[in-house]
């Protein structure tokens, strides 16, 4: 097997989707691994998670310990780079990222959303999805930028609105589907790689 890329994960919630993510290296043939697995929440369930898949470097970074948001990512970007990381993935992570962190692993940092993006960016995406009257919803990953949820689309999967749907439960369904797509799309960023033409994601070796 070839080298595994090593893998950063930024989270600040549950930590579901460092979750399925983990599960898939769990499985033995990933081309990634996650080496480092970082937090500015210290209840997040993320770091339990983490701790107990054993991932090598977990941490908590106080963001109240920093002057501002500039000083706290470049903290977080100098742990990122001392732990080798080729890829930083964003798994719930609410904190908008300053530009220089962006900059500085610029076209190596992925996001999920749980909307199909352009649409309905920010961070109430379900209820903004809802409120709108939208028949269908989902999930987005993409590439991140200095722009909010603005980033190149790598892949996007669809689920239905049902009349009776409140966020609670429409999210629960776009979750599914997030638990799906993002270790699927992480693990063909890393084996295939793609190419970009203007904002389109042009995948390597075709569509599958």
């Amino acid at each position: 097997m070839a080298e595994q890329s090593r893998i950063a994960v930024m989270a600040s919630g549950k930590g579901s989707n460092l979750a399925a993510i983990l599960k898939r290296q769990a499985g033995g043939d990933a081309p990634f691994r996650v080496e480092l697995v970082l937090t500015n929440r210290g209840d997040a369930g993320a770091l339990a998670i983490a701790r107990a898949a054993q991932v090598p470097k977990v941490c908590f970074l106080d963001p109240a310990a920093y002057d501002d948001r500039e000083a706290y990512d470049a903290a977080c970007a100098e742990v990122i780079t001392e732990e080798g990381c080729d890829w930083v993935v964003l798994a719930g992570y609410m904190r908008i990222l300053s530009a220089g962190f962006v900059r500085r692993f610029s076209g190596r940092v992925i996001n999920i959303h749980p909307a199909l993006l352009p649409a309905f960016p920010g961070a109430h995406g379900v209820e903004d999805a809802l409120a709108h009257g939208v028949k269908v919803s989902g999930c987005t990953v993409h590439l991140v930028d200095e722009v909010l949820d603005n980033g190149p689309i790598l892949a996007q999967a669809v689920v239905p609105v049902e009349d009776d749907d409140d966020a609670e439960t429409l999210r629960a369904r776009i979750q599914q589907q997030e638990h799906r797509l993002y270790p699927q799309v992480l693990t063909r960023l890393v084996s295939c790689g793609f190419d970009l033409d203007g904002r389109r994601v042009v995948w390597r070796g075709g569509t599958r």
